[in-house]
């Protein structure tokens, strides 16, 4: 009874102490996810959870957002989850987003998730149109973007219509035209094919690149009402508030982690980072070299497959000159023995006219040893040796041109013969002669699913020493070099394109943002955002505060 009694108290003890718990949905740009969380969790138990799940390392760049009454907010991460003015229906959903943007994203973004998710968010930006792309830009990015999805270009399976489905283009630019989707499909496609052998990472890595350029990329924007105050005596600073009290906490909130990583930029790398880089690099590095093996493999894979196509078209070219050998020596054949048979036939009919003839004599010296009696007799006589000489000497002319008939067909009966005999040496040199071309005396190695050829190929090993690192990092340099001068090149196709679909823009369809990009491109000429920022980041603070004074 007592032991009863005490496993009733432990179970309801246990079942006391299980916590209480809440659903959360955490949507991605490519996923959603679903956790249970328990209600003291603070905010960042949560976000630490998400990020753990991704594998993601670089947390400084993202967030939690939810929304409030068409006002979004983000998750604080000393605050318990369900003490925010969120939904208190399960699951309760979050936005896992980019909340602050690196200045130079190929520098900044280590991971290749970090990139994934950037990439994913930004190009969704430019396409509900909450950055403002050109229409020349947009057609480039949409090319990395078929890269990143479908790989290099492939003419036999990426046939026209194949972007049909694809939403690619901010709906302003393909209103802003008189192109079809066909048009603009063409022209995504011709810059597609250009990117071949960039891998999905370096897709979408030169993607961000391009759209970090943009004027609106990175950068929110929110109804205020503005009130210049001085608030130093020596700086004019203009003071702004909006008139929703958490849009000014969530301007304020902005504020705060964008001079935060502001100054993480300008620091030493922590311990992590130089670690998350070094595992950055060799990565790379290890890509680089596994993407080297599968190129030099495919390169063997398509000569092997040429050698084998060669060799299947030359022994199907042989096969064929044997078969025509073969029949050659089948008609040759035939026709010798019709010859011959001729020829037989001929040599007989010869013989019969000789015998005629020879028997024609007799009777013509038969009839002329006879004596003839009367004039009468004489005449008829006369008459019948004449008709019997005649004849004799049509059948002489006969028996001639018989005999040399014969010796015709005697001629080319030898003439089929010596081609019979050619036709049989011809086929008994194609019999023998070898079905493969002389290889050279150290075959190339072919990859293993090409058996025929009993090719080995040879192993590769990944050994990262010192030299690899250093011969790496020249190659990088390399590539830098190569990056600048292609930049140029993707500039000038830029204004190309430009150019190109100027004639078809309907003027009246422009809007306000696309008026003041003409009128800013007007002013600044060669000059951009970007390279603004790359200028300040070199400089001195005092002597950015002067450069933004000139402004």
């Amino acid at each position: 009874m007592a032991g009863a009694i005490a496993s009733r108290m432990s179970f309801s003890s246990l079942k006391r102490k299980q916590p209480k718990t809440f659903t959360v949905r955490i949507v991605t740009m490519d996923a959603e996810m679903e956790f249970n969380c328990e209600m003291k969790w603070k905010g960042k138990d949560l976000f630490d959870l998400v990020c753990r799940t991704l594998g993601l390392r670089e947390t400084w760049f993202f967030g939690l957002q939810y929304t409030i009454k068409d006002t979004v907010a983000w998750l604080k991460m000393d605050k318990k989850v369900l003490d925010h003015d969120v939904s208190k229906e399960e699951p309760v959903t979050f936005h896992f987003l980019a909340k602050f943007y690196p200045e130079n994203a190929e520098e900044e973004l280590v991971q290749e998730i970090t990139q994934h998710l950037f990439f994913l968010q930004v190009k969704k930006q430019i396409l509900d149109e909450k950055i403002y792309c050109p229409p020349e830009a947009s057609v480039l990015l949409a090319s990395y973007a078929v890269q990143a999805k479908y790989g290099d270009y492939d003419p036999s399976v990426h046939k026209r219509g194949f972007l049909a489905q694809e939403e690619l283009l901010p709906k302003r630019v393909i209103n802003l035209y008189q192109m079809t989707p066909e048009m603009w499909e063409e022209r995504i496609t011709a810059w597609y094919a250009e990117h071949r052998g960039r891998a999905r990472d370096e897709a979408e890595m030169e993607y961000l690149k391009i759209a970090q350029d943009l004027e609106m990329y990175g950068v929110n924007y929110f109804a205020i009402r503005f009130t210049i105050k001085p608030l130093d005596k020596k700086i004019d600073v203009f003071k702004f508030n909006s008139s929703k009290l958490r849009v000014n906490k969530l301007i304020l909130q902005l504020c705060i982690g964008n001079h935060d990583l502001f100054m993480r930029r300008r620091k030493a790398d922590s311990l992590e980072v130089q670690q998350m880089k070094a595992q950055a690099r060799e990565e790379k590095a290890r890509k680089q070299m596994e993407r080297q093996r599968l190129a030099r493999e495919k390169q063997m894979r398509e000569e092997a497959e040429r050698t084998r196509d060669e060799l299947e078209r030359r022994l199907l070219q042989m096969k064929e000159e044997a078969t025509m050998a073969n029949e050659a020596l089948m008609r040759s054949e035939e026709t010798a023995d019709l010859l011959a048979e001729k020829a037989q036939i001929t040599e007989e009919e010869a013989k019969l006219l000789a015998q005629k003839a020879a028997e024609a004599e007799q009777e013509m010296q038969r009839i002329k040893a006879t004596a003839i009696r009367t004039e009468e007799e004489k005449r008829l006589m006369e008459q019948k040796v004449l008709e019997a000489e005649v004849l004799a000497l049509k059948m002489a002319e006969e028996s001639e041109r018989r005999a040399k008939e014969a010796d015709q067909l005697k001629q080319d009966l030898q003439e089929a013969r010596e081609a019979e005999r050619r036709a049989k040496q011809k086929l008994l040199e194609i019999t023998t002669k070898p079905t493969y071309p002389p290889m050279n005396p150290i075959p190339a190695p072919l990859p293993p699913d090409i058996t025929s050829f009993n090719l080995i190929g040879d192993s590769l090993s990944f050994d990262f020493k010192d030299t690899d690192m250093k011969r790496l990092s020249m190659e990088i340099e390399k590539e830098k070099v190569e990056y600048m001068e292609k930049s140029k090149h993707l500039q000038e196709q830029l204004n190309e394109l430009k150019t190109e679909i100027e004639a078809l823009k309907l003027k009246e369809r422009e809007t306000a943002l696309d008026i003041l990009h003409n009128e800013n491109s007007d002013r600044s000429g060669t000059s951009s955002k970007h390279n603004t920022i790359k200028k300040l980041t070199l400089q001195s603070a005092k002597s950015r505060v002067a450069f933004f004074e000139e402004l």
